[in-house]
């Protein structure tokens, strides 16, 4: 598996190390209103591709968000691996949430699964089944399987994944990225339940999402 940087991605590099360049320049050419435009960019973007360390909660039997951001929806879906309605719970990211995704519980990757799509809002309900996404099964130390789903959205066109199959992960790891404004759903197996409710706000790998029953 590969592992970001401690306090910003490093898929964020490329881009930030872009802006920073073209505000030197620009600032050397005199040019100070477009190089000050350039460096709010630059600091955008540094903000944007954070990655914060999170407490994650050790108490048996919860699930932690996969995602920052805020509930849209808790509902029971089918689950796009199995077919199987469960609950489902959809966390939307804005450009201003940290887009580091980690994992909701410990376990194995047991498969990944990518499906090219459009870019629609991905506070759409549609968004879960035309936009770019990756799906990814996990496999807890009970046996149970739980699917989390990276949902590219109307700004995203990048994906990204570190984890891989056979990867065990702890429960708040850090499992993948989404460039640019997102959505993560996770569908919750047999036994376990959500009590949050649509307009609540989640962080990664440290809010409860869901408790055991």
């Amino acid at each position: 598996m590969q592992k970001p940087s401690c306090g910003v991605s490093l898929e964020g590099l490329p881009f930030l190390g872009f802006t920073a360049l073209t505000t030197l320049v620009l600032a050397i050419l005199g040019w100070w209103h477009v190089s000050l435009v350039a460096l709010i960019a630059t600091f955008f973007i540094l903000h944007f591709f954070r990655d914060p360390e999170r407490v994650v909660p050790d108490d048996p039997g919860v699930a932690v968000s996969p995602a920052d951001g805020k509930i849209i929806a808790v509902d029971f879906h089918p689950d796009p691996i199995t077919g199987q309605r469960r609950q489902r719970i959809c966390v939307f990211m804005n450009v201003f949430n940290v887009h580091v995704n980690r994992m909701p519980v410990a376990g194995t990757i047991q498969k990944i699964v990518y499906y090219p799509g459009k870019f629609f809002n991905a506070s759409l309900d549609k968004a879960s089944a035309d936009n770019e996404r990756n799906v990814v099964q996990i496999r807890d130390a009970e046996g149970l399987d739980w699917t989390c789903v990276q949902i590219a959205g109307l700004v995203a066109r990048r994906i990204i994944c570190w984890a891989e199959t056979g990867d065990g992960l702890a429960r708040g790891q850090r499992m993948g990225l989404i460039k640019f404004g997102s959505r993560v759903d996770l569908y919750l197996p047999e036994g376990y339940e959500s009590s949050l409710r649509t307009g609540d706000i989640v962080h990664a790998g440290q809010s409860v999402l869901a408790r055991k029953t």
